[in-house]
């Protein structure tokens, strides 16, 4: 009776186990070749469909579970309650660096050679995947005389009249903008002076909207009720699609840098990164910079050689003679942008 009773528990910890996937190949084989990624949704996610799982699957048979959205919060909760369940993620970089080993796994694969990238792109948990402008632009339906020529202009609401719709987080390019324009040199903008933009932004703040979200910004810029815009490549060029007359200024933008990043715990840490090393080689960064008209992270890559659309090409800030571009200091946004976004809100209802 009491090696039936002892056979018996053994027998249902091995069916337990078993379940769970734990004990050589009595657990779904498929999991090990399938990485769940998560990311914005809509076009953007058809997109990394399209340019980078679909040559991975058919490279390596690695299938794909996609949901969204993609959100800090989340995070946190799987790794708090030890249930990590994604292995890939497009969410901000500053998360992956300010919490770099704790909610993000580091990246240790040797295919991920920091030196493939832009100098200052890259941290212990993320390389870029992507690169991007805030491109400042206005529309050339609301200014038939006197056109904008530089960032001073987003800030001359006499001159250039109308109101100017930003994304509502500090990070989108507006503080650099603000400093640009009162006077700073580009390459002595970072530690931001932060009394000194508020002080100018102050000076166009009735005139300004602070969209929730990109959509926003382009129902506003294909409704002609924003006059002058700074957001990001991909949101330019849909609106100009969409509809709006959109003429970039290349005098200042800041550039940044798309990231997909690994969960702390991610089921297929290994796998991830080999997906992370595949993205950013030419070929993929090349298809996914067709679709979307961002930049290869590796400079390597000649431009000439992704096929941009003329409207594509119009609002790309990496392509020669594009005037003075910043890339975001990341480790400054890391370490202040708490804080700032503090700052921020409290600013804007003040």
């Amino acid at each position: 009776m009491r090696t039936h009773r002892f056979l018996t528990l053994i027998t249902a910890s091995t069916l337990l186990l078993a379940a769970c996937g734990v004990g050589g190949d009595s657990g779904d084989s498929k999991s090990a070749t399938n990485l769940t990624w998560a990311s914005t949704g809509g076009q953007f996610q058809e997109d990394e469909k399209n340019a980078l799982q679909v040559p991975f699957t058919a490279k390596t048979g690695t299938t794909f579970t996609n949901i969204s959205p993609a959100e800090q919060s989340q995070v946190k909760t799987m790794v708090a309650a030890g249930k990590t369940v994604w292995d890939l993620a497009n969410m901000s970089w500053i998360y992956a660096g300010a919490y770099c080993g704790q909610l993000f796994e580091k990246l240790d694969d040797p295919a991920l050679d920091r030196s493939k990238f832009p100098p200052g792109t890259t941290g212990d948990c993320f390389v870029p995947t992507y690169r991007y402008a805030n491109v400042f632009s206005y529309n050339a339906d609301l200014y038939p005389g006197a056109k904008p020529t530089s960032i001073k202009d987003f800030f001359d609401t006499r001159k250039f009249p109308g109101k100017r719709v930003v994304y509502d987080y500090p990070k989108a390019g507006l503080i650099e903008a603000a400093l640009v324009a009162d006077g700073v040199a580009p390459d002595k903008l970072y530690p931001l002076d932060l009394d000194r933009a508020f002080k100018k932004i102050d000076t166009i703040k009735s005139s300004l909207v602070f969209a929730p979200s990109y959509g926003a910004i382009q129902q506003m810029l294909v409704d002609k009720q924003a006059a002058m815009v700074i957001t990001v490549t991909a949101r330019t060029i849909v609106s100009a699609q969409s509809g709006a007359n959109l003429v970039p200024v290349w005098d200042f933008n800041t550039t940044d840098i798309g990231v997909l990043v690994i969960p702390k715990g991610a089921p297929h840490k290994a796998l991830a990164q080999q997906m992370l090393a595949f993205v950013t080689e030419p070929a993929q960064s090349v298809a996914y910079a067709k679709l979307t008209g961002t930049a290869p992270a590796r400079p390597e890559v000649d431009l000439n050689t992704v096929g941009y659309t003329d409207i594509q090409k119009k609002f790309n800030a990496f392509l020669p003679d594009r005037g003075t571009e910043i890339e975001q200091d990341k480790q400054w946004w890391i370490a202040n942008t708490d804080a700032l976004t503090k700052r921020w809100t409290s600013w804007k209802v003040g």
